[in-house]
């Protein structure tokens, strides 16, 4: 047992390494495809896996799925946010998985199966209150409610959920009873009790069947329904409590941003496109106050009640904004909204669309209580919604560029992990290609090639080149020269004057990729029909080929001193080439390889699966034990390069993501290079909007002078007339103190006066006092003396 570690431990050390340090994408219509961690982290399906991410700080934590994943269908967390469900699609059978989530990282506890489980993907899982159970739904119309004691791995209860027909279901379980389990779907509301290995049925539906989309639980007695009609209905304890049809909405006319001659026309457009339109409850979600519903596309009603007594009455409408990258701004509102979640403070609301879009809306602001219409803000940034065509970096900057089907061409920051340019065009983009500065791009359009200038905060088209459906274009390391594929021709432009400098005529298929080798003297390239050329540049005429007819070459990668190609296509092998003749063979087994790309350094080889996996080789490619495979999309991939740095590997696919990988292979007494090239801080503007800046810096700066002219004329005109209003006032106070002291004087005078009168009257009253009393002691000494006498 030892001997076996250790030796899987020297293979592990041996193999290559690579790690996802950030993830640009999302998976749409994922049942709980995102939810909240904690109060800023959100975890959401992206790729063949979830990726945890912090809204603030940008950091991302990708969590990888099962072994030959399809892509999560659905997934949940328990009410104490410790552990993480998912259920994916993995070759003939469903894969459940529960992994523990912690600060770190998220690590597989435990994968339930179990032979009398339906061999169909669940599509709905939840946590019960306590997270001992979890239940899962598979998808109609054999569609069964399954119930794990997960941690035992043990299959306690199931049963079958007859349904009227297709559309998703849902599962979930009473906030406050872990036995208690509800589950609607088309035709069915059903609440179940979990008791002695059984699920037994509480309720009897009456009425016509409804196709319930969503439900959510609003106490320990009420759920809240959606159904494809627009109609809301709230159940208690099982019966049907309060019914309430939401008509379809349309989006304001008036935006923040738009313009008023662009609000009419898009008004009259989309008049046309929805007066048809029929409501549909897409998602429903609980919290504190009452609920959130989405009944048309683009949009979440607010739904609260002020007492227990009253209804839920419609308090908000939070509408999805504009999309100003596109060339249809309000093609935004026309999203379907698949999911919504809160916060744990419900501060927060997040939805998910069916564009692989994230949005969020801060609840309790201001503009909440001010106004009845509020607006969604971009989670992040806009992430792309269709298969990604084109992949490349540049060497000044950690930026790279993606186009894709959805139209669009984007510019990230793998460092910063933030979205730097977006713009969407009218034709479809089919590959791209970086200037090594940074500063300009190639793209490759349905109708042309286009030559863009990568400005501070816009893609501006220089120069157009009439390529039709050109898939292939690469600048050349010094950004001198660029070369794009026309048909079967590879023409060589110079990047300064946009001279045809020379054609490369000899493939006889469509060239899917070309690589320029370090100095740029040569060029290689594969084609459909087998064959792989070395071009030399100063010749224009082939150096070596390598002709395979049974193989459709669909990559090419080269190594940094020319000698070694790369290249992989339909047979299923990755090709060492050299010399005109393929030297070693890598075969893929059970998958096709269809991108492959090397590291400067020579000694790592990565390559891309139609699986999605991504498989990291050390050079030579001799043993099986150095090659490494990592799960990451969840479709083919479609393009990988590795920066000049060779610290990151980038890598995009059919399902619309980005994958930053950091790669840890280091070889032991690798030299360290000597000088890392510092990234260039330096933006392009047109001198049109520098002029435009400028004009408006100058009109603000006058606006500034007359505002403080203006302001310390106010000023003036307010100290003259303080100025004037305290000599006033002074006056007036001078005026009546001096009135006051002279009435003082007087009263002091009256008071001096009644003073002495005072006195002259008490000296009065007491001589007279002084008299009356002599009076009458004399008085009393004479009676005395008489009635003596007369005894």
């Amino acid at each position: 047992m030892a001997e076996a570690e250790a030796t899987a431990a020297a293979a592990a050390a041996a193999a290559a390494a690579v790690l996802p340090v950030a993830v640009f994408g999302c998976r749409p219509r994922v049942a709980g495809g995102v939810c909240f961690l904690e109060e800023r982290v959100v975890l959401h399906a992206a790729g063949a896996g979830c990726l945890r991410l912090h809204i603030d700080h940008k950091w991302h934590n990708f969590i990888p799925g099962t072994k030959k994943s399809r892509g999560v269908q659905a997934l949940a967390v328990s009410p104490d946010r410790r552990f993480l469900a998912l259920s994916e699609a993995a070759g003939e059978r469903p894969v459940l998985t529960v992994y523990e989530l912690s600060a770190e990282r998220a690590r597989r506890r435990k994968a339930l199966a179990a032979e009398e489980q339906p061999a169909r993907q669940a599509v709905s899982l939840a946590f019960s209150p306590d997270s001992q159970l979890l239940a899962a739904a598979t998808a109609p119309p054999e569609g069964h409610l399954a119930c794990w004691l997960w941690e035992k791995q043990q299959l306690v209860a199931t049963v079958r959920i007859p349904a009227a027909g297709d559309g998703p279901c849902q599962v979930s379980f009473n906030p406050q009873d872990s036995t208690q389990v509800c589950i609607t779907g088309n035709g069915y509301f059903k609440l179940f009790k979990y008791s002695e290995g059984y699920l037994k049925q509480m309720n009897l539906q009456r009425g016509e069947p409804e196709n319930y989309l969503c439900h959510a639980w609003l106490s320990a007695e009420e759920v809240i329904c959606g159904t494809d009609t627009g109609k809301l209905s709230l159940f208690e304890t099982g019966d049907l409590h309060w019914e309430k049809s939401l008509e379809y909405r349309k989006p304001p006319r008036k935006q923040k941003g738009t313009t008023e001659e662009y609000e009419s026309g898009a008004a009259f457009e989309d008049t046309s496109l929805q007066q048809h339109s029929l409501p549909k409850i897409s998602a429903v979600a609980a919290y504190s106050k009452g609920f959130a519903c989405s009944p048309s596309p683009g949009v979440v009603l607010l739904f609260e009640k002020t007492s227990e007594e009253e209804a839920y009455e419609e308090r908000q409408e939070v509408w999805l904004p504009q999309d100003l990258f596109s060339t249809d701004p309000k093609k935004s509102s026309r999203q379907d909204i698949t999911w919504i979640c809160f916060s744990p403070s419900e501060e927060v609301m997040v939805v998910s669309t069916n564009k692989n879009q994230l949005y969020m809306f801060t609840m309790f602001s201001n503009k909440l209580i001010r106004e009845k219409i509020s607006y969604f803000s971009y989670m992040n940034f806009p992430l792309h919604s269709n298969s990604i065509t084109g992949l490349d970096m540049c060497t000044w900057k950690p930026i790279l560029a993606t186009c894709s089907l959805d139209r669009s061409v984007r510019i990230w920051n793998y460092k910063k992990n933030t979205l730097e340019l977006c713009k969407e065009y009218q034709e479809e983009a089919h590959t791209v290609s970086l200037h090594p500065t940074g500063f300009f791009c190639l793209v490759g359009f349905s109708d042309k090639l286009r030559f863009i200038s990568l400005l501070y905060e816009d893609m501006h088209v220089f120069k157009e080149f009439a390529v039709k459906k050109c898939r292939e274009c690469s600048f050349s390391n010094g950004g001198h020269l660029f070369a794009i594929v026309n048909g079967n021709v590879i023409q060589i432009y110079s990047g300064i004057t946009f001279e045809n400098v020379t054609n490369l005529k000899g493939h006889t298929g469509m060239v899917p990729a070309i690589k320029w080798s370090s100095d740029d003297t040569k060029l290689v390239s594969c084609d459909t029909h087998g064959a792989v050329y070395k071009w030399n540049l100063l010749t224009g005429q082939k150096e070596s080929e390598c002709v395979l007819k049974t193989c459709i070459y669909s990559s090419i990668s080269l190594t940094y001193d020319a000698k070694i190609i790369f290249a992989v296509g339909s047979d299923q092998t990755l090709k060492e080439i050299s010399e005109s003749s393929i030297k070693h063979e890598v075969p893929a087994r059970d998958v096709v390889y269809t991108t492959v790309a090397v590291s400067r350094s020579g000694c790592l080889v990565f390559v891309g699966t139609s699986l999605g996996t991504i498989r990291a080789m050390k050079y030579p490619l001799t043993q099986k034990k150095n090659v490494s495979e990592y799960q990451a999309h969840a479709g083919a991939v479609t393009k990988m390069t590795v920066t000049s740095d060779d610290q990151f590997l980038l890598t995009a696919s059919e399902d619309g993501c980005v994958f930053i990988w950091r790669v840890h292979d280091k070889e032991p007494g690798e030299v360290k290079e000597e000088q890392k090239l510092e990234c260039a801080e330096e933006v392009l503007i047109m001198r049109s909007d520098i002029d435009e800046k400028t004009q408006a810096i100058l009109d603000l700066q006058n606006c500034v002078r007359d505002l403080q002219t203006e302001s310390e004329y106010e000023l003036r005109l307010k100290d003259i007339y303080c100025e004037e209003k305290i000599k006033s006032l002074e006056e007036n106070f001078t005026q009546e103190i001096d009135f006051l002291k002279t009435k003082h004087q007087i009263l002091q005078e009256e008071k001096e006066k009644q003073k002495l009168q005072h006195e002259v009257q008490l000296s009065e009253l007491i001589e007279k006092q002084a008299k009356e009393n002599l009076t009458v002691v004399r008085n009393s000494q004479w009676k005395m003396r008489n009635t003596r006498s007369f005894r």
